[in-house]
């Protein structure tokens, strides 16, 4: 599979409102269930049930959950060779875990959703770099 197609399947959840806990094009989806649906979309059935999890990005317990079911699932890959196509994974404050995914559309462009918003195309600027923790490729993606 070639990454612009992880990218445009990206691209087809553009506009679908924010829904926690949902992945569901057009009706609803958080910034997980984006990469489940696009995971859906270009890779088959998901594989493994997600347990319930929190929107709270203040969330202080120190579980890695969702970085660790990435490196279960995703071939994880020096945040400084991220390209498009590869998921992005977020650590909103220092002391907290990782609770914010996004799929990098180009070298200053991903795509999310997020609390208040849409799933959305928007600019990767500096407050988003600097709260990037790892970089994760879909299986099977030619370079």
């Amino acid at each position: 599979m070639k990454r612009e197609t992880v990218v445009n399947a990206a691209r087809t959840w553009i506009a679908t409102p924010y829904r926690h806990q949902a992945s569901c094009l057009g009706a609803g989806a958080d910034c997980l269930g984006l990469v489940r649906g696009v995971w859906r979309s270009v890779i088959g059935p998901e594989p493994e049930t997600l347990p319930a999890y929190t929107p709270d990005w203040g969330d202080l317990n120190g579980h890695e959950i969702l970085f660790t079911a990435m490196r279960r699932h995703f071939i994880e890959t020096p945040v400084s060779h991220a390209r498009a196509g590869d998921v992005l994974l977020f650590r909103m404050a220092l002391d907290a875990p990782a609770k914010h995914c996004a799929i990098l559309t180009a070298p200053d462009r991903i795509i999310h959703a997020y609390w208040g918003r849409s799933v959305a195309e928007t600019r990767l600027g500096p407050w988003w770099q600097r709260r990037i923790i790892a970089a994760f490729q879909f299986p099977n993606v030619e370079d």
